[in-house]
């Protein structure tokens, strides 16, 4: 099966599961949660940019609510909690003022766990979470266990689960019984496997780098020491797809060189399946909001892999409690 027939078939809404209810905070257009609802659960999404939220509504069967979260927020009941607390306070992009930025949600994630004691949560975040502040990531986890969970963390590259990025992400998963991650897969797929009918074609909207722009990266790619250009390569996976180089003209911009030697800006449609979001999915909002959600998402379908993994602990926990529930009922009848 092809990449895109994949997608396209793969990542729908499927209701199968529908009385697990899983809390999405910070909920972007709702890439994380397309893959939760692909793998059978119910979503109620949070998310305080209009656009972001309008598109989850667009696309998905739950219901995204358009607020902004602050501690002490009163959830409905819920089965697991996910999210993706804003990156920007640790992305080495930014400022990384971290713990003392006002944007950290981290504080927000961890009294949504106390308040609605799920099953199992699980958050996503750069993976410079890791290094720069790791002391942090050390303060979040152990806030976490002394709430009663065990966890599991790995920074996981979505181009090892079938995206054709390589995008790497920091994957927390806090549970009660035992956990592991989706093994790797073997089949690399390239930005051709993804984009292939499109990478070529100059449509109306099309915008094109000038002569000066060509200039500015040229002087930024030998300054860099970049030995690849780095437009998009049809035998490779794409780079890190992310707001900075798709919605903003810089020399690290995402770009496609068409055979008649001009470069093209990435396409909305083209920058999707590089997330592999699939085509049926509608992103609301002006050209700049829809690629911030783009660059913003988790791509759906390593959440749909996560959230198989998720799953399977899931049910094995209540498999586990209904076990022990009938072996206490037997030692109760046996001592009778």
């Amino acid at each position: 099966m092809s990449f895109l027939s994949n997608i396209n078939k793969t990542l729908k809404p499927n209701n199968s599961y529908n009385e697990i209810i899983v809390l999405d905070l910070f909920a972007g257009c709702g890439g994380l949660s397309l893959g939760f609802e692909a793998a059978g659960f119910k979503t109620i999404g949070y998310e305080m940019n209009k656009a972001a939220s309008d598109t989850y509504n667009k696309n998905l069967s739950g219901i995204c609510y358009n607020e902004k979260l602050t501690v002490g927020y009163k959830y409905p009941q819920a089965d697991i909690i996910i999210g993706g607390p804003p990156c920007q306070p640790f992305s080495v992009r930014g400022i990384q003022k971290g713990i003392k930025d006002a944007r950290d949600g981290f504080p927000i994630f961890i009294d949504a766990v106390k308040t609605v004691k799920p099953r199992i949560f699980m958050f996503e975040n750069v993976r410079n979470l890791m290094y720069s502040h790791s002391w942090y990531l050390e303060l979040i986890l152990r806030n976490l266990k002394n709430l009663g969970y065990n966890i599991t963390f790995e920074c996981l590259n979505a181009v090892n689960y079938g995206v054709p990025q390589n995008r790497e992400r920091l994957i927390v998963v806090g549970h009660k019984n035992n956990f592991s991650f989706p093994p790797k897969e073997r089949k690399v797929v390239c930005v051709e496997d993804a984009i292939g009918d499109l990478m070529y074609t100059t449509p109306k909207d099309s915008k094109f780098l000038t002569k000066s722009q060509d200039e500015y990266i040229a002087k930024y790619e030998k300054a860099s020491c970049c030995k690849i250009p780095r437009d998009l390569h049809p035998d490779r996976p794409a780079r890190t797809l992310t707001c900075r180089n798709l919605a903003g003209a810089t020399s690290d911009m995402h770009r496609v060189r068409l055979k008649d030697g001009r470069r093209r800006r990435l396409l909305h449609k083209e920058a999707a399946r590089l997330q592999s979001f699939p085509d049926w999915f509608e992103f609301c909002g002006n050209e700049t909001e829809k690629f911030n959600q783009i660059g913003n998402a988790v791509p759906p379908l390593l959440s749909y892999k996560i959230a198989l993994a998720i799953k399977e602990s899931y049910y094995n926990l209540c498999t586990q409690k209904i076990s022990h529930s009938y072996s206490e009922q037997l030692t109760f009848l046996g001592g009778m």
